[in-house]
């Protein structure tokens, strides 16, 4: 009778320890798609904004140089100027490079311990 009732509670705790991994397993499938999904479309959203940045860049740009280049009556140093001046904030945005690499760290890690939710 014991050893019926033993066998009873031993089979319906393994029911509920595989049901528990298999919520688990789920969990953590759903966790990790959040995750990408998070990170796709944080990346689509750069990758667009961009892109209409750089052109619109390109753009003025190319009237920044003519216009200096008329007012120096040679468009090649309206150019060269426009060119440093990019060279200047490419050596700058090197130097601060450290800085940008935490405020991405934080943003994600916030999206995977989901601080917020807790």
């Amino acid at each position: 009778m014991a050893f019926n009732e033993l066998k009873k509670n031993i089979s319906e705790i393994d029911e509920h320890l595989h049901s528990y991994v298999e919520g688990s397993v789920e969990y953590a499938k759903l966790k990790g798609f959040k995750l990408s999904m998070v990170i796709v479309t944080y990346f689509a959203k750069i990758f667009f904004i961009g892109i209409i940045g750089l052109l619109a860049l390109l753009l003025l740009s190319l009237a920044a140089s003519l216009e200096l280049g008329a007012l120096l009556d040679n468009t090649v140093k309206g150019f060269l100027i426009v060119g440093l001046f990019y060279v200047l904030l490419g050596i700058i945005f090197f130097i601060f490079r450290r800085s940008i690499d935490k405020p991405i760290l934080r943003t994600f890690s916030n999206h995977f311990f989901d601080e917020h939710e807790k």
